[in-house]
Protein backbone atom coordinates (compact mmCIF):
# COMPACT_ATOMS: atom_id res chain seq x y z
CA UNK A 1 0.00 0.00 0.00
CA UNK A 2 1.40 3.42 -1.11
CA UNK A 3 0.55 6.22 1.31
CA UNK A 4 1.06 9.58 0.12
CA UNK A 5 2.46 12.32 2.39
CA UNK A 6 2.15 15.83 1.76
CA UNK A 7 4.32 18.44 3.13
CA UNK A 8 2.25 21.35 3.93
CA UNK A 9 3.72 25.22 4.33
CA UNK A 10 3.24 27.39 7.71
CA UNK A 11 0.03 29.43 7.30
CA UNK A 12 -0.73 32.29 9.24
CA UNK A 13 -3.35 30.89 11.98
CA UNK A 14 -7.05 31.76 11.67
CA UNK A 15 -8.79 34.99 13.24
CA UNK A 16 -10.44 33.49 16.59
CA UNK A 17 -13.90 31.63 16.54
CA UNK A 18 -15.47 35.19 17.55
CA UNK A 19 -15.02 37.65 14.98
CA UNK A 20 -18.01 39.21 14.21
CA UNK A 21 -18.85 38.06 10.91
CA UNK A 22 -21.48 39.71 8.05
CA UNK A 23 -24.90 38.39 6.74
CA UNK A 24 -22.41 37.23 3.38
CA UNK A 25 -20.07 35.25 5.62
CA UNK A 26 -17.29 38.31 5.60
CA UNK A 27 -16.33 40.58 8.42
CA UNK A 28 -16.03 44.10 8.07
CA UNK A 29 -12.34 45.36 9.05
CA UNK A 30 -13.46 47.00 11.99
CA UNK A 31 -15.14 44.00 12.92
CA UNK A 32 -18.97 45.10 13.17
CA UNK A 33 -21.05 43.59 10.45
CA UNK A 34 -21.45 45.32 7.32
CA UNK A 35 -25.09 45.68 6.16
CA UNK A 36 -26.29 42.87 3.13
CA UNK A 37 -29.36 42.65 0.80
CA UNK A 38 -32.33 41.11 2.74
CA UNK A 39 -33.11 37.40 0.85
CA UNK A 40 -36.29 36.32 -0.33
CA UNK A 41 -38.52 34.85 2.24
CA UNK A 42 -38.72 31.57 0.65
CA UNK A 43 -34.77 30.83 -0.12
CA UNK A 44 -33.38 28.65 2.50
CA UNK A 45 -30.84 29.74 4.77
CA UNK A 46 -27.44 29.26 3.97
CA UNK A 47 -25.35 26.30 5.70
CA UNK A 48 -23.52 27.72 8.35
CA UNK A 49 -20.63 24.91 9.58
CA UNK A 50 -19.81 24.87 12.81
CA UNK A 51 -16.04 25.82 13.74
CA UNK A 52 -14.55 22.73 14.81
CA UNK A 53 -13.48 22.28 18.68
CA UNK A 54 -9.84 21.79 18.99
CA UNK A 55 -8.19 20.37 21.81
CA UNK A 56 -4.78 19.66 23.24
CA UNK A 57 -4.04 16.38 24.71
CA UNK A 58 -0.62 17.55 27.08
CA UNK A 59 1.03 14.44 28.20
CA UNK A 60 3.26 15.08 31.36
CA UNK A 61 5.50 12.90 33.41
CA UNK A 62 7.90 14.92 35.83
CA UNK A 63 7.37 17.81 34.24
CA UNK A 64 7.16 19.89 36.60
CA UNK A 65 9.99 22.26 35.39
CA UNK A 66 8.93 22.56 32.07
CA UNK A 67 5.23 21.96 32.15
CA UNK A 68 4.02 25.85 32.56
CA UNK A 69 6.59 27.44 30.24
CA UNK A 70 4.93 24.52 27.34
CA UNK A 71 1.90 26.35 27.74
CA UNK A 72 2.57 29.47 28.32
CA UNK A 73 4.33 29.50 24.65
CA UNK A 74 0.74 28.16 22.93
CA UNK A 75 0.30 31.28 20.79
CA UNK A 76 -2.86 33.67 22.38
CA UNK A 77 -4.51 33.93 19.17
CA UNK A 78 -4.00 29.96 19.01
CA UNK A 79 -5.44 29.65 22.97
CA UNK A 80 -8.65 31.25 22.04
CA UNK A 81 -9.55 28.73 19.62
CA UNK A 82 -9.18 25.91 22.00
CA UNK A 83 -12.25 24.27 23.21
CA UNK A 84 -10.08 22.94 25.87
CA UNK A 85 -6.31 21.68 26.84
CA UNK A 86 -6.22 18.14 28.52
CA UNK A 87 -3.34 17.92 30.50
CA UNK A 88 -2.45 14.20 31.47
CA UNK A 89 -0.28 13.52 34.20
CA UNK A 90 0.99 10.21 33.47
CA UNK A 91 1.58 9.43 38.19
CA UNK A 92 4.55 11.76 38.26
CA UNK A 93 6.53 11.50 41.19
CA UNK A 94 7.26 15.50 41.44
CA UNK A 95 4.97 18.55 41.62
CA UNK A 96 3.56 18.27 37.77
CA UNK A 97 0.14 17.81 39.37
CA UNK A 98 0.70 21.04 41.22
CA UNK A 99 1.76 23.67 38.88
CA UNK A 100 -0.62 22.09 36.09
CA UNK A 101 -3.44 22.66 38.95
CA UNK A 102 -1.62 26.31 39.10
CA UNK A 103 -2.07 26.99 35.45
CA UNK A 104 -5.57 25.86 35.26
CA UNK A 105 -6.45 28.51 38.15
CA UNK A 106 -4.03 31.35 36.89
CA UNK A 107 -6.23 30.86 33.02
CA UNK A 108 -9.90 30.53 33.51
CA UNK A 109 -10.29 31.95 30.32
CA UNK A 110 -9.04 28.56 28.91
CA UNK A 111 -10.95 25.21 29.79
CA UNK A 112 -8.25 23.39 31.13
CA UNK A 113 -8.76 19.87 32.66
CA UNK A 114 -6.53 18.30 34.50
CA UNK A 115 -6.06 14.66 35.26
CA UNK A 116 -3.53 12.39 37.11
CA UNK A 117 -3.57 8.69 36.58
CA UNK A 118 -3.05 7.26 39.98
CA UNK A 119 -0.51 4.47 38.11
CA UNK A 120 1.38 4.93 35.83
CA UNK A 121 0.30 3.67 32.29
CA UNK A 122 3.15 4.71 29.99
CA UNK A 123 3.38 6.82 27.28
CA UNK A 124 1.36 5.00 24.75
CA UNK A 125 -1.35 4.16 28.15
CA UNK A 126 -1.52 7.78 28.55
CA UNK A 127 -2.37 8.64 25.04
CA UNK A 128 -5.16 6.51 24.87
CA UNK A 129 -6.80 7.94 28.15
CA UNK A 130 -6.59 11.32 26.61
CA UNK A 131 -7.75 10.22 23.19
CA UNK A 132 -10.43 8.25 25.07
CA UNK A 133 -11.46 11.92 26.33
CA UNK A 134 -11.18 13.72 23.65
CA UNK A 135 -13.64 11.23 22.32
CA UNK A 136 -16.00 11.81 25.42
CA UNK A 137 -15.69 15.24 24.99
CA UNK A 138 -17.01 15.96 21.70
CA UNK A 139 -13.59 17.33 19.99
CA UNK A 140 -13.09 17.44 16.29
CA UNK A 141 -9.45 17.91 16.17
CA UNK A 142 -7.17 16.50 19.07
CA UNK A 143 -3.46 18.01 19.02
CA UNK A 144 -0.75 15.96 21.11
CA UNK A 145 1.68 18.06 22.91
CA UNK A 146 4.34 16.62 25.05
CA UNK A 147 4.91 18.29 28.28
CA UNK A 148 8.58 18.88 28.54
CA UNK A 149 9.01 21.24 25.66
CA UNK A 150 10.91 19.20 23.18
CA UNK A 151 8.60 19.83 20.51
CA UNK A 152 6.82 23.86 19.71
CA UNK A 153 3.57 24.94 20.93
CA UNK A 154 4.31 28.43 18.57
CA UNK A 155 3.43 25.72 15.97
CA UNK A 156 0.25 24.60 16.70
CA UNK A 157 -1.87 26.70 14.85
CA UNK A 158 0.35 25.09 11.62
CA UNK A 159 -0.40 22.11 13.00
CA UNK A 160 -4.30 22.00 12.84
CA UNK A 161 -4.32 23.88 9.85
CA UNK A 162 -4.26 20.99 7.24
CA UNK A 163 -7.29 19.75 9.51
CA UNK A 164 -9.32 22.62 9.34
CA UNK A 165 -8.77 22.77 5.18
CA UNK A 166 -9.52 19.13 5.51
CA UNK A 167 -6.72 18.30 3.80
CA UNK A 168 -5.54 15.55 6.37
CA UNK A 169 -6.73 13.04 8.99
CA UNK A 170 -3.53 13.29 10.75
CA UNK A 171 -0.66 16.04 10.86
CA UNK A 172 2.78 14.70 12.00
CA UNK A 173 5.62 17.90 12.68
CA UNK A 174 9.10 16.43 11.15
CA UNK A 175 12.30 17.77 12.37
CA UNK A 176 13.53 15.90 8.93
CA UNK A 177 11.68 18.02 6.25
CA UNK A 178 14.78 20.45 6.44
CA UNK A 179 17.90 19.38 5.72
CA UNK A 180 19.94 19.68 8.66
CA UNK A 181 17.90 21.74 11.17
CA UNK A 182 17.82 18.63 13.14
CA UNK A 183 21.22 18.73 13.98
CA UNK A 184 21.40 22.36 14.44
CA UNK A 185 18.59 22.01 16.89
CA UNK A 186 20.83 20.02 19.02
CA UNK A 187 19.73 16.07 18.18
CA UNK A 188 22.65 14.29 19.35
CA UNK A 189 24.36 12.00 16.03
CA UNK A 190 23.12 8.58 17.73
CA UNK A 191 19.72 9.64 17.45
CA UNK A 192 19.67 11.37 14.39
CA UNK A 193 21.45 8.26 12.61
CA UNK A 194 18.61 5.57 14.90
CA UNK A 195 16.09 8.61 13.22
CA UNK A 196 17.10 8.06 9.66
CA UNK A 197 17.51 3.96 9.59
CA UNK A 198 14.54 3.23 11.40
CA UNK A 199 12.50 5.85 9.49
CA UNK A 200 14.03 4.03 6.14
CA UNK A 201 13.28 0.49 7.27
CA UNK A 202 9.82 1.56 8.53
CA UNK A 203 8.89 2.97 5.10
CA UNK A 204 10.13 0.56 3.47
CA UNK A 205 8.20 -2.46 4.52
CA UNK A 206 4.88 -0.12 4.95
CA UNK A 207 5.01 1.27 1.45
CA UNK A 208 5.12 4.89 2.77
CA UNK A 209 6.94 7.85 2.29
CA UNK A 210 7.27 9.98 5.65
CA UNK A 211 9.75 11.89 6.68
CA UNK A 212 10.03 11.02 10.35
CA UNK A 213 8.68 8.41 12.00
CA UNK A 214 9.88 9.08 15.32
CA UNK A 215 8.02 12.57 15.93
CA UNK A 216 5.68 12.95 19.43
CA UNK A 217 4.39 15.91 17.33
CA UNK A 218 0.88 15.17 16.16
CA UNK A 219 -2.60 16.27 14.99
CA UNK A 220 -5.23 14.16 14.61
CA UNK A 221 -9.29 13.65 13.43
CA UNK A 222 -10.77 12.79 15.90
CA UNK A 223 -13.25 10.70 14.24
CA UNK A 224 -10.36 9.00 12.65
CA UNK A 225 -9.40 7.82 15.97
CA UNK A 226 -12.51 6.80 17.07
CA UNK A 227 -12.44 4.10 13.76
CA UNK A 228 -9.00 2.79 15.01
CA UNK A 229 -8.33 0.15 17.13
CA UNK A 230 -5.61 2.18 19.72
CA UNK A 231 -7.32 0.37 22.85
CA UNK A 232 -5.44 -2.49 21.45
CA UNK A 233 -2.55 -0.60 20.89
CA UNK A 234 1.25 -0.80 23.22
CA UNK A 235 1.33 1.24 26.36
CA UNK A 236 4.43 1.93 25.48
CA UNK A 237 6.79 4.33 23.34
CA UNK A 238 5.98 2.36 20.00
CA UNK A 239 2.48 3.43 20.46
CA UNK A 240 3.41 6.73 18.17
CA UNK A 241 4.07 3.47 15.44
CA UNK A 242 1.22 1.56 16.23
CA UNK A 243 -0.53 4.47 15.20
CA UNK A 244 1.06 5.12 11.65
CA UNK A 245 0.83 1.54 10.98
CA UNK A 246 -2.93 1.88 11.37
CA UNK A 247 -3.52 5.21 9.19
CA UNK A 248 -1.71 4.02 6.80
CA UNK A 249 -3.48 0.71 6.67
CA UNK A 250 -6.57 2.89 6.42
CA UNK A 251 -5.98 4.82 3.99
CA UNK A 252 -5.86 7.81 5.97
CA UNK A 253 -4.47 11.17 4.70
CA UNK A 254 -1.01 12.15 6.74
CA UNK A 255 0.39 15.53 6.20
CA UNK A 256 3.81 16.66 7.30
CA UNK A 257 5.10 20.07 8.28
CA UNK A 258 8.64 21.10 9.39
CA UNK A 259 8.91 21.91 13.02
CA UNK A 260 12.56 23.02 15.14
CA UNK A 261 13.98 20.78 16.69
CA UNK A 262 15.07 21.25 20.20
CA UNK A 263 17.13 19.38 22.71
CA UNK A 264 17.41 20.27 26.36
CA UNK A 265 18.23 19.20 29.62
CA UNK A 266 14.84 17.00 29.89
CA UNK A 267 15.25 13.68 31.65
CA UNK A 268 14.94 11.42 28.45
CA UNK A 269 12.98 7.72 29.56
CA UNK A 270 13.18 5.89 26.36
CA UNK A 271 15.44 2.63 25.94
CA UNK A 272 16.67 3.47 22.69
CA UNK A 273 17.66 -0.29 21.68
CA UNK A 274 14.26 -1.82 23.45
CA UNK A 275 12.35 0.94 21.00
CA UNK A 276 14.43 0.62 18.10
CA UNK A 277 13.60 -3.42 18.28
CA UNK A 278 9.60 -2.38 19.47
CA UNK A 279 9.41 -1.04 16.24
CA UNK A 280 10.66 -3.05 13.99
CA UNK A 281 8.74 -5.68 15.63
CA UNK A 282 5.42 -3.61 14.97
CA UNK A 283 6.14 -2.79 11.46
CA UNK A 284 7.18 -6.72 11.05
CA UNK A 285 4.17 -7.69 12.43
CA UNK A 286 1.94 -5.79 10.16
CA UNK A 287 2.73 -7.36 7.33
CA UNK A 288 2.63 -10.61 8.87
CA UNK A 289 -0.83 -10.16 10.00
CA UNK A 290 -2.10 -8.70 6.40
CA UNK A 291 -0.14 -11.59 4.90
CA UNK A 292 -2.65 -13.93 6.84
CA UNK A 293 0.13 -14.94 9.64
CA UNK A 294 -0.87 -14.17 13.68
CA UNK A 295 -4.15 -11.99 15.01
CA UNK A 296 -2.64 -8.84 15.95
CA UNK A 297 -5.69 -7.48 17.41
CA UNK A 298 -3.96 -3.72 16.94
CA UNK A 299 -3.84 -4.47 12.97
CA UNK A 300 -7.06 -2.77 11.20
CA UNK A 301 -9.76 -5.64 10.01
CA UNK A 302 -10.26 -6.02 6.05
CA UNK A 303 -14.01 -5.01 5.58
CA UNK A 304 -13.87 -7.48 2.44
CA UNK A 305 -11.82 -10.28 1.72
CA UNK A 306 -9.25 -9.75 -1.10
CA UNK A 307 -9.14 -11.32 -4.60
CA UNK A 308 -6.66 -14.26 -4.69
CA UNK A 309 -5.42 -13.23 -8.64
CA UNK A 310 -1.75 -15.03 -8.39
CA UNK A 311 -1.64 -17.89 -11.34
CA UNK A 312 -3.24 -20.76 -10.03
CA UNK A 313 -5.32 -19.52 -7.11
CA UNK A 314 -8.52 -20.21 -6.57
CA UNK A 315 -9.83 -17.54 -7.86
CA UNK A 316 -8.17 -17.93 -11.19
CA UNK A 317 -9.27 -21.38 -11.39
CA UNK A 318 -12.71 -20.36 -10.67
CA UNK A 319 -12.76 -17.93 -13.37
CA UNK A 320 -11.09 -19.76 -15.52
CA UNK A 321 -14.20 -22.48 -15.16
CA UNK A 322 -16.74 -19.31 -15.95
CA UNK A 323 -14.60 -18.60 -19.19
CA UNK A 324 -15.52 -22.07 -20.23
CA UNK A 325 -19.31 -21.60 -19.57
CA UNK A 326 -21.74 -20.28 -21.76
CA UNK A 327 -24.06 -16.72 -20.55
CA UNK A 328 -25.47 -18.36 -17.45
CA UNK A 329 -27.59 -16.78 -14.59
CA UNK A 330 -24.83 -17.43 -11.65
CA UNK A 331 -25.62 -17.06 -7.56
CA UNK A 332 -22.77 -15.94 -6.06
CA UNK A 333 -23.46 -17.45 -2.24
CA UNK A 334 -21.06 -15.12 0.10
CA UNK A 335 -20.18 -12.54 -2.26
CA UNK A 336 -18.39 -10.20 0.12
CA UNK A 337 -17.41 -7.18 -1.85
CA UNK A 338 -18.57 -8.41 -5.06
CA UNK A 339 -14.56 -8.99 -6.37
CA UNK A 340 -15.13 -12.43 -8.03
CA UNK A 341 -18.54 -11.59 -9.08
CA UNK A 342 -17.38 -8.47 -11.22
CA UNK A 343 -14.90 -11.23 -12.84
CA UNK A 344 -17.90 -13.42 -13.40
CA UNK A 345 -19.70 -10.75 -15.16
CA UNK A 346 -17.36 -9.70 -17.49
CA UNK A 347 -17.28 -13.21 -18.70
CA UNK A 348 -20.30 -12.68 -19.98
CA UNK A 349 -22.80 -13.82 -17.01
CA UNK A 350 -25.82 -12.77 -15.21
CA UNK A 351 -24.74 -12.49 -11.35
CA UNK A 352 -26.85 -12.45 -8.09
CA UNK A 353 -24.86 -11.74 -4.94
CA UNK A 354 -25.80 -12.64 -1.47
CA UNK A 355 -24.43 -11.97 1.52
CA UNK A 356 -25.07 -11.33 4.94
CA UNK A 357 -23.68 -7.73 5.33
CA UNK A 358 -23.66 -5.59 2.54
CA UNK A 359 -20.12 -3.82 1.54
CA UNK A 360 -20.12 -0.65 0.04
CA UNK A 361 -19.90 -0.80 -3.69
CA UNK A 362 -20.84 -4.13 -4.03
CA UNK A 363 -24.16 -3.83 -5.99
CA UNK A 364 -22.03 -1.93 -9.04
CA UNK A 365 -20.30 -5.43 -9.35
CA UNK A 366 -23.65 -7.68 -9.53
CA UNK A 367 -27.17 -7.61 -11.54
CA UNK A 368 -28.95 -8.01 -8.37
CA UNK A 369 -27.77 -7.80 -4.55
CA UNK A 370 -29.46 -9.76 -2.10
CA UNK A 371 -28.82 -9.45 1.74
CA UNK A 372 -29.34 -12.70 3.35
CA UNK A 373 -28.41 -14.76 5.99
CA UNK A 374 -26.47 -18.19 5.12
CA UNK A 375 -27.75 -20.04 8.25
CA UNK A 376 -31.20 -19.41 7.15
CA UNK A 377 -31.68 -21.24 4.04
CA UNK A 378 -31.16 -20.13 0.03
CA UNK A 379 -34.39 -20.91 -1.44
CA UNK A 380 -36.76 -18.77 0.35
CA UNK A 381 -34.43 -15.74 -0.10
CA UNK A 382 -33.14 -16.10 -3.56
CA UNK A 383 -35.60 -18.17 -5.70
CA UNK A 384 -34.33 -21.24 -7.49
CA UNK A 385 -33.41 -21.59 -11.19
CA UNK A 386 -29.89 -20.80 -11.33
CA UNK A 387 -27.12 -22.17 -14.00
CA UNK A 388 -24.69 -21.99 -11.64
CA UNK A 389 -24.22 -21.73 -7.74
CA UNK A 390 -20.52 -20.36 -6.76
CA UNK A 391 -19.42 -20.33 -3.13
CA UNK A 392 -15.97 -19.07 -2.90
CA UNK A 393 -14.84 -19.57 0.27
CA UNK A 394 -17.88 -20.00 2.37
CA UNK A 395 -18.56 -23.00 3.72
CA UNK A 396 -15.93 -23.04 6.50
CA UNK A 397 -17.65 -20.07 7.59
CA UNK A 398 -21.06 -21.59 8.28
CA UNK A 399 -22.12 -23.74 11.46
CA UNK A 400 -23.26 -26.23 9.02
CA UNK A 401 -22.11 -26.59 6.02
CA UNK A 402 -24.02 -29.83 4.77
CA UNK A 403 -27.02 -27.70 5.02
CA UNK A 404 -26.02 -25.29 2.91
CA UNK A 405 -24.52 -27.24 0.15
CA UNK A 406 -27.82 -29.17 0.25
CA UNK A 407 -29.66 -25.63 -0.24
CA UNK A 408 -27.21 -25.04 -3.08
CA UNK A 409 -28.28 -28.16 -4.41
CA UNK A 410 -31.91 -27.36 -4.55
CA UNK A 411 -31.66 -23.50 -5.89
CA UNK A 412 -29.45 -24.39 -9.04
CA UNK A 413 -31.41 -25.80 -12.01
CA UNK A 414 -31.38 -29.46 -13.32
CA UNK A 415 -27.75 -30.48 -14.72
CA UNK A 416 -26.98 -26.89 -13.78
CA UNK A 417 -23.23 -26.41 -11.48
CA UNK A 418 -22.43 -25.52 -8.21
CA UNK A 419 -18.40 -24.67 -8.03
CA UNK A 420 -17.06 -24.48 -4.19
CA UNK A 421 -13.84 -23.51 -3.11
CA UNK A 422 -12.58 -24.02 0.31
CA UNK A 423 -8.97 -24.13 2.45
CA UNK A 424 -7.24 -27.80 2.25
CA UNK A 425 -6.30 -28.37 6.23
CA UNK A 426 -4.07 -31.26 5.20
CA UNK A 427 -1.93 -28.52 3.66
CA UNK A 428 2.18 -29.02 5.35
CA UNK A 429 1.03 -25.31 7.05
CA UNK A 430 -1.76 -26.37 9.09
CA UNK A 431 -0.07 -30.24 9.05
CA UNK A 432 3.11 -28.11 10.68
CA UNK A 433 1.62 -26.11 13.14
CA UNK A 434 -0.42 -28.67 14.57
CA UNK A 435 2.59 -31.05 14.68
CA UNK A 436 4.82 -29.26 16.52
CA UNK A 437 2.17 -28.36 18.94
CA UNK A 438 2.03 -24.72 17.86
CA UNK A 439 -1.79 -24.28 16.72
CA UNK A 440 -3.68 -21.17 16.69
CA UNK A 441 -5.41 -18.82 14.38
CA UNK A 442 -4.33 -16.58 12.00
CA UNK A 443 -6.15 -13.32 10.38
CA UNK A 444 -6.55 -14.74 6.80
CA UNK A 445 -5.91 -18.26 5.13
CA UNK A 446 -6.07 -21.97 6.27
CA UNK A 447 -6.56 -21.01 10.13
CA UNK A 448 -8.59 -18.01 9.32
CA UNK A 449 -9.91 -16.98 13.30
CA UNK A 450 -13.63 -16.61 11.42
CA UNK A 451 -13.25 -20.39 10.16
CA UNK A 452 -15.85 -22.84 11.91
CA UNK A 453 -14.74 -26.03 10.22
CA UNK A 454 -11.55 -27.61 8.76
CA UNK A 455 -11.68 -30.03 5.86
CA UNK A 456 -9.32 -32.64 4.14
CA UNK A 457 -10.21 -34.28 0.75
CA UNK A 458 -11.70 -37.40 2.35
CA UNK A 459 -13.70 -35.84 4.66
CA UNK A 460 -15.21 -33.06 1.51
CA UNK A 461 -15.73 -35.82 -0.72
CA UNK A 462 -17.94 -37.55 2.44
CA UNK A 463 -19.46 -33.98 2.90
CA UNK A 464 -20.52 -33.56 -0.88
CA UNK A 465 -22.17 -36.99 -1.20
CA UNK A 466 -24.20 -36.70 1.91
CA UNK A 467 -25.35 -32.84 0.59
CA UNK A 468 -26.46 -34.82 -2.40
CA UNK A 469 -24.06 -33.29 -5.05
CA UNK A 470 -21.44 -35.50 -7.07
CA UNK A 471 -18.21 -34.54 -7.91
CA UNK A 472 -17.53 -33.98 -11.12
CA UNK A 473 -14.03 -32.23 -11.22
CA UNK A 474 -11.54 -31.55 -8.22
CA UNK A 475 -8.60 -28.68 -8.58
CA UNK A 476 -5.81 -28.09 -6.04
CA UNK A 477 -4.39 -23.99 -6.07
CA UNK A 478 -1.27 -22.99 -4.92
CA UNK A 479 -0.25 -20.70 -2.43
CA UNK A 480 -2.28 -17.13 -3.03
CA UNK A 481 1.55 -14.83 -3.27
CA UNK A 482 -0.92 -12.53 -4.39
CA UNK A 483 -2.32 -12.17 -1.15
CA UNK A 484 0.97 -12.54 1.10
CA UNK A 485 2.60 -9.64 -1.57
CA UNK A 486 1.09 -6.70 -2.40
CA UNK A 487 3.22 -5.55 -4.65
CA UNK A 488 3.82 -7.25 -7.85
CA UNK A 489 6.55 -10.83 -7.52
CA UNK A 490 9.73 -9.92 -8.58
CA UNK A 491 12.11 -12.68 -10.00
CA UNK A 492 11.89 -14.20 -6.81
CA UNK A 493 8.72 -14.83 -6.60
CA UNK A 494 8.22 -16.25 -9.78
CA UNK A 495 10.14 -18.81 -8.76
CA UNK A 496 8.42 -19.51 -5.75
CA UNK A 497 4.95 -19.37 -7.17
CA UNK A 498 6.01 -21.62 -10.01
CA UNK A 499 8.20 -24.05 -7.27
CA UNK A 500 4.54 -24.16 -5.54
CA UNK A 501 2.58 -24.97 -8.30
CA UNK A 502 5.05 -28.19 -9.21
CA UNK A 503 4.93 -29.46 -5.60
CA UNK A 504 0.85 -29.24 -6.13
CA UNK A 505 1.08 -31.39 -9.15
CA UNK A 506 3.24 -33.75 -7.37
CA UNK A 507 1.32 -33.83 -4.08
CA UNK A 508 -1.86 -32.04 -4.33
CA UNK A 509 -3.14 -33.36 -0.65
CA UNK A 510 -0.17 -31.76 0.78
CA UNK A 511 0.75 -28.61 -1.29
CA UNK A 512 -2.51 -27.85 -2.10
CA UNK A 513 -3.51 -24.86 -0.24
CA UNK A 514 -7.31 -24.38 -1.60
CA UNK A 515 -10.11 -27.31 -3.01
CA UNK A 516 -11.76 -25.77 -6.05
CA UNK A 517 -14.66 -28.14 -6.61
CA UNK A 518 -17.20 -28.55 -9.68
CA UNK A 519 -20.61 -30.58 -8.82
CA UNK A 520 -23.56 -31.21 -10.22
CA UNK A 521 -26.68 -32.18 -8.46
CA UNK A 522 -27.37 -35.95 -7.98
CA UNK A 523 -31.08 -36.36 -7.38
CA UNK A 524 -32.60 -35.15 -4.37
CA UNK A 525 -30.05 -34.38 -1.29
CA UNK A 526 -29.27 -36.86 1.06
CA UNK A 527 -30.83 -36.10 4.41
CA UNK A 528 -27.94 -34.30 6.70
CA UNK A 529 -26.38 -36.51 9.31
CA UNK A 530 -26.10 -35.97 12.55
Amino acid sequence: MSQSVTPAAPTTPAAPADTPASPSGTASPSGTASPAAAEPADRPAPTVKPTPRIGVLVVAYNAETTLAETLDRIPEDVRARLAEIMIFDDASKDATLDVARKWRDSHPETKTVVVKHLDNLGYGGNQKAGYAAAIEHGLDIVVLLHGDGQYAPECLGEMVQPLLDDEADAVFGSRMMRKGAAREGGMPLYKYVGNRILTTAENKLLGSDLTEFHSGYRAYRVSVLKDLPIQQNTNDFDFDTQIIVQLVATGARIVEIPIPTYYGDEICYVNGVKYARDVIKDVVSYRLTKAGFGTNSWVPTDAEYGLKESEGSSHKIITAMFGELPPSRVLDVGCSGGQLSKLITEAGHKVTGLDVVEIPGVRDTVAEFVLADLEKGLVDQVGTGYDVVVAADVIEHVSDPQQLLSEMAQVVRPGGEVIISTPNFGHWYSRGRVALGLFDYDRRGILDATHLRFFMRRGLRRLFDRAGLKLVELNYSGLPFSVVSEAKPGPVGRVASAIDRGLVRLRPTLFGYQFVARLTPAGRPAKPQD
